[in-house]
């Protein structure tokens, strides 16, 4: 756990809002603000841009077009939270609370809808969070460090975005190795260069995506739908992916014969 104390009091920074909301814009970039309590505040368009985050209660909070830009929200809490066209371009998102039961429910999840997130780094349990037209080139959802047990019955080994929405985004280039990803949507997503090694992909939507040089080395493709993706030819490893056999290549004709 870091050391440190918040340079700022839950009260100040309402009160700094406030008086922001009166003819400016809320500036803390910068600043440590680690374990505040900031549930609930409408933070739209604040500037938070290298602020130490780590552990602050963001349930139910509107970040939507914030600047966090290579902050530290480790740990924080993202409960329902709102960070809509917000910057988080080189941003940590490590171990967030995300779920407030343990039925994971997917109405729990953030949206970070048409936010920026290139080159952020997020590791941890993102279930049913919403990514559409957001840019995640770059970057890298990969198990942040091996542990003892990892990829057994007790421990996943990878970040879990099952149900996730990445509609319309940018994730060329994106590290999404070992990824729990079944049920989410990738439909229109531009995934060219991406690594989705060893990747739990079941059931998930690759409708009209483009694939060119993705690597699909040991993922799961179980019944994976690929209708109308583009840049196949140039995937790698999608032939000899598990399941390859089971995957979904025409709307029309579910039960298909495999890669070809």
């Amino acid at each position: 756990m870091p050391e440190g104390r918040p340079e700022l009091s839950t009260r100040e920074v309402s009160l700094a809002l406030w008086n922001a909301r009166r003819g400016g814009q809320l500036d803390l970039s910068g600043r440590s603000l680690r374990y505040l309590d900031l549930a609930g505040l409408v933070l739209g368009g604040a500037r938070l841009s290298d602020s130490d985050l780590w552990g602050v209660d963001f349930t139910d909070s509107d970040l939507s077009n914030a600047n966090l830009s290579r902050a530290r929200l480790n740990r924080s809490s993202l409960t329902r939270a709102n960070l809509t066209g917000s910057d988080l371009a080189g941003a940590t998102i490590l171990r967030p609370t995300i779920h407030t039961s343990m039925q994971f429910e997917w109405k729990d999840a953030p949206r970070f809808d048409s936010a920026n997130l290139a080159d952020a780094r997020l590791m941890g349990k993102f279930d049913g969070a919403s990514f559409k037209a957001a840019n995640l080139k770059g970057a890298d959802f990969s198990s942040y460090e091996p542990r003892a047990g990892q990829g057994t019955l007790t421990t996943r080994r990878g970040t879990d975005l099952i149900g996730c929405d990445f509609s319309g985004a940018n994730l060329a280039g994106a590290n999404l190795t070992a990824a729990i990803l079944e049920f989410a949507r990738f439909t229109d997503a531009d995934l060219r260069g991406a690594r989705l090694v060893d990747a739990a992909l079941s059931k998930v939507d690759f409708s009209g995506a483009d694939l060119a040089g993705a690597d699909f080395t040991g993922a799961d493709v179980y019944n994976a739908v690929f209708t109308g993706a583009k840049g196949i030819e140039t995937a790698i490893g999608l032939k000899t992916a598990r399941n390859a056999d089971k995957v979904v290549w025409s709307a029309a004709d579910p039960n298909t014969d495999g890669v070809r």
